[in-house]
């Protein structure tokens, strides 16, 4: 019966609107412009036309695009592999890794990584990445992993950084990465990169070669035009096999003095150079174009340990992203995997500023590219599907975004490659508005086993005029799995009245954490002018899950009730989160938005913000606490302490990237060494790097006494060891904390600690 009344929904010739196709994706889906908004449902919340107040205008021009519509909105799909049974395809992952080869353990994390990208856990990724990269030792995936490593910390925002610094420990270090081989236990070591290695003086050593007489019966002259060359025959035989064969073999140059060079594509500088490699084994005394003259004739000839030699010390030599764009067109001609692999690296730690530069997109977006790269093994799955992450970060409608995802579904060579490229590639056409294309990706996701590709094609067939087929397509998964929270949202677009609001609640009964029905709950409240019900609504779910789109729709609701403080406060938490935030579909940023505000509301001294932030700090009160900080910052943003307490606010709300970014600019801003010190051990401490955390508390205390170095350290030690004479340490670590100068809300957080 359900299933007739729904075709009978689509027997109208108006069309059941899901979403506002002119809507950017930086903003809160289904805000409706000014011109969609009709005159009745603005005076359910501003007055009739003939009474406006004063307060309500001004709401009005602080929502120049007008209130959220429930016509208009719809949740996005989410781009990442979403498995049925998510727990259980997890613990087959474990059994896996138990039991399969150490070779086989670095793509399992990646795998695990792939399913665990839903969750958003920003820690728990990097712990993924962190164990694919220790177990990685094959030349190309330590390059692509320590990159993206390097990525996901940002370590560019650290002043004075540039992209191919080390962090002093392995797992990330730019020349750890082009040694081959795995040594899983030294992973978490220092590097050797602030080792200073003894240089000799390479002048002498080069005259006493050259100057070194040559033993007439056992030479041979290569000419070169008019220009000769005398070889020790039995060290050029050496260089490879077919020289042996030509000097010592059946050949007539095996008889001859003279040998005629002309021809073989090698200058005068070019063989002279061979002549000194075959009595030092060095290429270091040339320069690069030489060393690409002797890589070339490596190769024509054979001679693999100097094509090895040239390979590495050109790999050497590539500091920058010019350096790596010239290089590499070399290294993949003459195939030198190491010096490809080395200008590899430069270009991806440059991400994502190297995405917008034609030249290096011309390396990786074309299916040629992607063959020449595949002939020095550096074409890989990981490689694009590193690529495509960060293009879909940046831009996910761009045609650079589809290309790499072409090429991720190109290098897939197991089950879940293939269907996660294919379902990201139906994320991308359903957003680009091609939903035939969207269609065939999903459809083909999902024939593949990836069930949850059947709500992105519901939704392609729903754009295309479907609407029946994209109900019965949900329905069926409904009756054939064991019914999740997702399912009975998707249901929710194709229902309406009370039968939508029957599966919006089941949804959030599955799963509480799908914010979209609560969304759709707080608009439809709106609408019927329950504006205070709205907001207790859309309040469910940021209590337990904080996300920008719903931060911004209680602002927005705010501003529709006139309370202007508290759409204030709003709308600086969510700048805390993403600096550069754009309200109204991206139309408006946030920044703006805060000055618009700050005309209504009553200024704030230092002093108030103080109060404030003691009062929001102390009633546990975080998106208040962070609201008041991110103001304080606007005043004086050289505060490195509100830094801090501004990412320990983060960290508490399980913003992880953010909470990072904080700290680091904490560290950035910090007016003394001791307290660097202690800002450098907490990033340290949560990017697992213990041991170097513990040493910074430690230097921080011998410089000064402070209660944050001594918390630093306890914190520490306190999730290390958990026997009873270590609890008592750190029990004594925090005492002494207290005893140092501090504000009471810290002081306060200790006592509880304790």
């Amino acid at each position: 019966m359900r299933g007739l009344k729904f075709i009978e929904k689509f027997k109208s010739t108006q069309v059941h609107a899901l979403n506002q196709q002119d809507a950017s994706s930086g903003g809160c889906n289904g805000c409706a412009n000014g011109s969609k908004l009709s005159n009745h449902k603005r005076t359910k919340f501003t007055g009739s036309k003939s009474n406006k107040t004063k307060s309500g205008s001004v709401a009005q021009a602080l929502l120049p695009y007008g209130l959220p519509s429930t016509d208009l909105l719809e949740p996005s799909i989410d781009p990442h592999l979403k498995p049925i049974h998510c727990v259980k395809s997890l613990a087959d992952l474990y059994r896996r890794f138990e039991t399969c080869l150490e070779s086989d353990k670095s793509m399992l994390f990646i795998e695990q990584y792939a399913y665990l990208c839903g969750l958003g856990d920003a820690k728990l990724l990097r712990r993924c990445l962190r164990s694919a990269r220790q177990y990685a030792g094959d030349l190309h995936l330590k390059v692509v992993l320590s990159a993206w490593l390097k990525f996901e910390r940002r370590e560019d925002e650290l002043l004075g950084s540039s992209s191919m610094d080390c962090c002093g420990f392995i797992l990330e270090c730019p020349k750890a990465a082009l040694i081959s081989g795995c040594d899983p236990n030294s992973t978490y070591d220092h590097c050797k990169c602030f080792e200073e290695n003894a240089k000799s003086n390479l002048g002498p050593i080069v005259e006493k070669f050259v100057c070194l007489s040559l033993e007439e019966d056992d030479s041979v002259t290569f000419c070169v035009r008019d220009k000769e060359i005398s070889f020790v025959r039995n060290k050029i035989a050496s260089l490879s096999s077919p020289f042996k064969a030509m000097l010592y073999g059946g050949f007539v140059e095996s008889k001859r003095k003279t040998i005629d060079f002309s021809h073989d594509g090698v200058s005068v500088e070019g063989l002279r150079a061979v002549e000194v490699y075959t009595r030092t084994s060095r290429v270091d005394l040339f320069c690069p174009g030489i060393v690409l003259e002797l890589l070339s004739f490596a190769n024509r000839f054979c001679c693999e340990e100097m094509k090895s030699a040239c390979d590495a010390h050109l790999a050497s030599l590539v500091g920058d992203i010019e350096d790596a764009l010239i290089l590499i067109d070399y290294g993949l001609e003459e195939r030198a995997t190491l010096l490809v692999a080395s200008c590899l690296q430069v270009l991806l730690r440059e991400l994502p500023s190297s995405l917008y530069n034609p030249k290096v997109m011309k390396i990786f977006c074309s299916s040629e590219a992607t063959e020449r790269l595949a002939n020095v093994g550096h074409a890989s799955f990981l490689l694009y599907y590193f690529l495509s992450q960060v293009a879909m970060e940046k831009d996910r409608v761009s045609n650079t975004t589809v290309m790499l995802l072409e090429r991720l579904g190109e290098c897939s060579t197991e089950r879940w490659q293939r269907v996660l490229a294919l379902h990201q590639l139906g994320c991308v056409m359903f957003e680009r508005e091609e939903y035939k294309d969207a269609c065939y990706y999903f459809e083909a996701a999902a024939d593949a086993g990836h069930i949850y590709s059947l709500a992105g094609l519901a939704r392609a067939k729903y754009k295309v005029g479907q609407q029946y087929s994209a109900y019965k397509l949900i329905n069926s998964i409904i009756s054939e799995h064991k019914p999740t929270g997702w399912m009975y949202q998707e249901r929710s677009l194709y229902n309406l009245g009370r039968e939508k609001i029957v599966d919006l609640n089941y949804a959030s009964e599955l799963d509480p954490t799908l914010s979209f029905p609560y969304k759709y709950r707080a608009v439809a409240k709106m609408e019927e002018g329950q504006i205070r019900a709205a907001i207790s609504e859309i309040d469910r779910i940021i209590v337990f899950k904080l996300s920008v789109d719903c931060l911004e729709l209680r602002a927005w609701l705010f501003i529709a009730a006139e309370d202007y403080e508290s759409a204030l406060r709003d709308t600086l938490a969510l700048l805390a989160l993403e600096s550069n935030y754009m309200m109204f579909h991206g139309r408006v940023s946030g920044d703006h938005l805060v000055k618009l505000l700050n005309h209504h509301v009553r200024r704030s001294s230092p002093a108030d913000c103080w109060i404030k932030l003691y009062d929001r700090w102390s009633s546990v009160d975080d998106i208040g606490s962070l609201a008041v900080i991110h103001q304080m910052l606007i005043n004086d943003p050289g505060k490195s302490f509100l830094r801090f307490r501004q990412s320990l606010l983060l960290l508490r709300l399980n913003c992880q990237k953010a909470a990072m970014r904080c700290l680091r600019l904490a560290r950035n801003h910090s007016s003394s060494e001791h307290e660097r010190l202690v800002y450098e051990g907490w990033i340290l401490y949560d990017t697992g790097h213990r041991e170097e955390a513990l040493s910074r508390a430690e230097k921080s205390i011998s410089i000064e006494r402070t209660f944050e170095s001594f918390f630093l350290k306890a914190y520490i030690l306190a999730d290390t060891n958990l026997d009873l004479e270590s609890s008592t340490f750190v029990i004594q670590l925090l005492e002494e904390a207290l005893r140092c100068p501090s504000d009471g809300l810290r002081k306060g957080q200790v006592s509880s600690s304790k």
